[in-house]
């Protein structure tokens, strides 16, 4: 018997030849054609073609022992061959941008994918109120190339240069270069107000031009940054670019 329904028509491989595009919302389609790529280890969902996977760990010993001291688990496998590659996280939302010899600062589990062409490295930041927190780390990446990023729904991009800005350490995802960035430590008052008034209250204060995006989402996740508490977990990123 034929079956019936739109399930193949609507949602069916969309015919993009760009090397990054979006298949819905929660898939990033890869066209290998373009050479190597840099992938979130375990988000490969499917392939087609001839696709060969290497898990590069945190891609170099340099950044091996950052990520062991920083708590910033940046785990790479390379994606190499030919055909079309499918990733995804979780189910997250995926964001693609292109960068044209231009940097961002991103929080390591938001990284889901990036063209071999991008270099990439962990860096502590410089912000004053860094001290305060132990020490604070981030994702940078920069060069040209394509960039995807995931996202815990829809997020916003605020232009910092309007007015200042603020964002919970556990809910910005990246900034652009040309962003400074500082950290609030709020110890008393607006604890008991803010995120169920435990402990101290990080914010990260943004300055300069350019964007931050913020995700509707102040979930804990492995891989953020070091906040100087083993008891809490990463979600948000650190690093300061231009400064």
């Amino acid at each position: 018997m034929p079956i019936h329904g739109s399930l193949f028509h609507d949602f069916r491989e969309n015919a993009s030849p760009d090397p990054f595009s979006l298949q819905g919302k929660k898939l990033l389609k890869v066209q290998m054609g373009f050479g190597p790529v840099w992938a979130k280890s375990g988000s490969m969902v499917a392939y087609q073609g001839d696709v060969r996977f290497e898990n590069k760990g945190a891609g170099g010993l340099g950044r091996m022992f950052k990520a062991a001291v920083t708590g910033e688990g940046v785990d790479m496998m390379q994606a190499t061959g030919h055909g079309e590659l499918f990733l995804a996280d979780e189910a997250a939302e995926v964001q693609i941008l292109y960068l044209e010899n231009d940097q961002l600062s991103v929080n390591g589990s938001n990284v889901l994918a990036f063209s071999s062409s991008i270099e990439w490295d962990i860096h502590r930041i410089q912000a004053r109120g860094a001290a305060m927190t132990g020490g604070l780390y981030n994702v940078s990446l920069r060069g040209t190339g394509y960039v995807a990023i995931t996202t815990k729904g829809e997020p916003v991009a605020l232009d910092v240069a309007t007015a200042p800005t603020f964002g919970d350490a556990q809910a910005v995802v990246l900034w652009t270069a040309g962003v400074t960035m500082d950290i609030r430590v709020d110890t008393g008052g607006l604890k008991s107000m803010i995120r169920g008034g435990t402990g101290e209250t990080f914010q990260m204060a943004f300055g300069g031009q350019g964007y931050v995006v913020v995700q509707p989402s102040e979930s804990v996740v492995a891989g953020g940054h070091n906040a100087g508490d083993g008891n809490r977990g990463g979600g948000g990123l650190g690093g300061l670019l231009g400064g």
